[in-house]
């Protein structure tokens, strides 16, 4: 997917672009770490870690299969939305759901 991103900037496919960008960022927030409440609270000043990098942590690392899901719950999403608009005045929307729909599921095709 980050690699069809520029190509279909490129190509000027707004569809394609704004299905790729909402699913890379889907992707990137699942593989963020949860921050541990506890430990950010009833810190001191003075005891708080200081310096570059100390509150940094290796992101997660997500499988094949769960970042599939992300791209179908993704596709999903985006046909439910269109079926849910019926009124004549949102066919423009309805198709850029449906051509953003495609795109996601082409992804999917192509994955190994």
């Amino acid at each position: 997917m980050r690699q069809a991103l520029p190509e279909a900037m490129r190509a000027r496919d707004k569809a394609a672009v704004s299905a790729l960008r909402a699913t890379l960022a889907a992707v990137d927030n699942a593989e963020a770490v949860p921050v541990d409440a506890a430990a950010t609270r009833g810190v001191a000043l003075e005891e708080a870690p200081v310096g570059a990098g100390v509150t940094e942590a290796a992101r997660r690392e997500l499988s094949e299969h769960e970042v599939a899901d992300i791209v179908r719950a993704e596709a999903t999403e985006r046909l439910e939305a269109a079926a849910q608009l019926t009124a004549p005045a949102h066919a423009d929307r309805v198709a850029r759901l449906r051509a953003e729909a495609a795109v996601l599921l082409r992804v999917l095709d192509a994955a190994p």
